[in-house]
């Protein structure tokens, strides 16, 4: 890690120290950099908009998106004070980001009673097997939509 990745994660971990200290959600922060510059950059909202899916990394993922016009964000990195949850690890791999920096881990998270490290043990587990009861329904009507979009013309790849 260089100076300027130490620089990047501790803005990121001011952000997470801004969010909190305004009441707008847990401590995170994120901050995602392409070629040197901040392209991104949010901290926990959950709070502040009754968003479940409002934390740090989604919503850095939106500024940078929003601010680039773009739903890929190739090329860039992006620092989070945490290791991410399952959602936002997910949502940091649509978003084709290159590769994560994070400070406090998973664990660190659990132990300030964050969920983080149940959810990563409960989607390796098999639908039936969760905690949520889950059921598929309809599974062949669905497949005929999904069968669909390769055809699609105005489809586009994401």
């Amino acid at each position: 890690m260089t100076d300027l990745d130490r620089g990047f994660m501790r803005r990121a971990i001011d952000l997470a120290r801004q969010g909190m200290e305004k009441g707008e959600g847990g401590p995170f922060g994120a901050l995602i950099v392409r070629d040197g510059e901040v392209i991104g950059s949010g901290w926990n909202r959950v709070l502040a908009t009754n968003d479940p899916t409002a934390h740090a990394e989604v919503v850095a993922i939106r500024d940078a998106c929003r601010r680039l016009g773009s739903y890929w964000l190739e090329g860039s990195a992006i620092y989070v004070n945490c290791e991410p949850c399952p959602m936002c690890l997910a949502a940091i791999h649509w978003a084709r980001i290159g590769s994560l920096y994070f400070a406090a881990t998973r664990k660190d998270a659990a132990a300030i009673d964050f969920a983080d490290d149940d959810i990563y043990r409960e989607v390796c587990l098999p639908p039936q097997e969760r905690v949520m009861p889950a059921q598929q329904l309809l599974g062949e009507e669905a497949r005929e939509i999904m069968r669909r979009w390769p055809d699609l013309a105005e489809r586009r790849p994401y």
